[in-house]
């Protein structure tokens, strides 16, 4: 009788995993409302986990850290130098890397590319659990994907999936999805907290004992987050997220958690007949369509890892006769745009407070670099006053409460970057004065305070 199992049911949240014996409107592990479900697993014995346990000592032995070697990780470049930038410099070989992302983003066409440029050098694994492996090879011809080292296999059982990959040892493996992953064992339906966490933990022991690079998609909740359970993203290396508006062509994947690289650096992706395709130059993608002498745009230049980017900042401030007036924003953050709206009104003069306000970042990019504050003040004074910013000067530098400008980070870098988008002016904080040389043809403007950047850059 010590290797009987018995069942029980318990609680499981679906934001963060946490566990409870008994069902409550509200998570006690991260406080979400109405995420609890329950699921039926197994538990062993205390005689039997015992034994286990007893097992897995006399099995592993702890090493000291001054007999460990430390050598630089080996990694696999993709083909795609945007991909490679974000994971930083390639993926490492024998790590798991989970790729988030709205339906019909093109996480699958993603992937099934990498498998293409992988096909010279590396053998490839393409695991569908939602489609036809017919239906993957139509997509591929669409994609110009040929070869005999990608293998297709339309599989949802987890151990038919190690199987495939124990018989054809692939140096690459790609799971589509792993909500749809599920192990026969477990009485849970697929996608439920108990499979994912499950079938991911079998991916990550075949990763790490065979060294086998793994991309899991993942499919994400109303709220922008990956489906299942939070601890899902602490088993893998890597959490890659692939954002942009289905309505437009471009995507941008970000870095969320990467254990060997920044999490800073972002990737730009066109979306064509064709696939996804690099836009090497992002600065110039972004202001394409930007408007010319027209109230509430301005230009800033923010650092996005080791890449400064241009983007185009839109405002638009309209008479309220609402007692609460509108506010909202995309892109910037939300309270860190109602402090802008606070300073510009109490140290500009500005009387916003009456006015429904509205903060826009063109292309889809979230901003996070406080070098887009001044840029969004001058959006948000030209929109008020109805007069257009310099249609050649660009903007960067953070604004205190006080409305002072404070200097920012990597400005040089920021400069070349203003003057090689053809820009004839840059207005910067007056403590960077000194400090910094002008690129040939670009006039640097410099001001104290938000009131002097606004006279400077808004035309009269």
């Amino acid at each position: 009788m010590s290797n009987t199992r018995r069942a029980k049911t318990v609680y499981f949240c679906t934001d963060c995993g946490h566990e409870s014996p008994k069902w409550a409107g509200q998570c006690a592990g991260c406080g979400s409302w109405n995420t609890l479900v329950e699921e039926s697993v197994v538990t062993k014995t205390k005689s039997s986990a015992a034994t286990a346990s007893a097992r897995s000592m006399t099995k592993t032995q702890a090493l000291g850290l001054a007999s460990l070697e430390s050598t630089e990780e080996s990694r696999l470049q993709t083909g795609m130098e945007e991909f490679d930038r974000v994971l930083g410099g390639g993926a490492v070989v024998g790590s798991l890397v989970l790729v988030g992302g709205s339906p019909g983003i093109g996480k699958s066409t993603l992937l099934l590319q990498i498998c293409g440029l992988f096909n010279k050098s590396l053998k490839s694994l393409y695991v569908s659990g939602e489609e036809s492996a017919r239906q993957i090879k139509m997509r591929a011809e669409r994609l110009n994907i040929t070869g005999d080292n990608v293998f297709i296999l339309a599989e949802t059982e987890i151990s038919e999936v190690l199987a495939a990959a124990e018989e054809l040892e692939p140096d690459v493996m790609i799971i589509d999805s792993i909500q749809t992953l599920y192990n026969p064992e477990l009485s849970s339906s697929p996608g439920s907290v108990t499979q994912v966490k499950d079938c991911t933990m079998s991916l990550l022991r075949l990763s790490k004992d065979k060294g086998v690079t793994i991309f899991l998609v993942g499919h994400v909740n109303k709220e922008g987050a990956i489906a299942g359970p939070k601890v899902l993203e602490h088993m893998v290396d890597c959490v890659l997220y692939f954002e942009g508006e289905r309505s437009m062509n471009f995507r941008i994947l970000r870095a969320a958690k990467n254990r060997y690289g920044s999490t800073n650096e972002i990737g730009v992706f066109e979306m064509l007949d064709i696939g996804l395709t690099e836009v090497m130059n992002p600065s110039e993608m972004l202001l394409t369509g930007r408007p010319e002498d027209t109230p509430g745009t301005s230009v800033t230049c923010v650092i996005e890892g080791t890449r400064p980017l241009l983007a185009e900042i839109q405002a638009l401030v309209t008479p309220s006769s609402a007692n609460m007036p509108r506010r909202n924003a995309n892109g910037v953050e939300y309270n860190r745009a109602m402090m802008l709206l606070a300073v510009l009104q109490q140290r500009g003069g500005l009387r916003i407070s009456g006015c429904d306000a509205y903060l826009n970042v063109i292309g889809g990019l979230d901003i996070d670099d406080p070098g887009v504050d001044l840029a969004a003040i001058l959006a948000l004074a030209s929109a008020y006053k109805d007069k257009a910013v310099r249609s050649d000067i660009a903007a960067f530098g953070e604004v205190g409460l006080t409305g002072e400008l404070r200097q920012v980070s990597q400005i040089n870098q920021r400069l070349s970057e203003v003057k090689r988008m053809g820009f004839r002016a840059c207005i910067l904080p007056q403590s960077a004065k000194g400090r910094i040389v002008a690129p040939s043809g670009l006039e640097l403007i410099h001001a104290k305070n938000i009131n002097e950047a606004i006279q400077l850059g808004i035309r009269n």
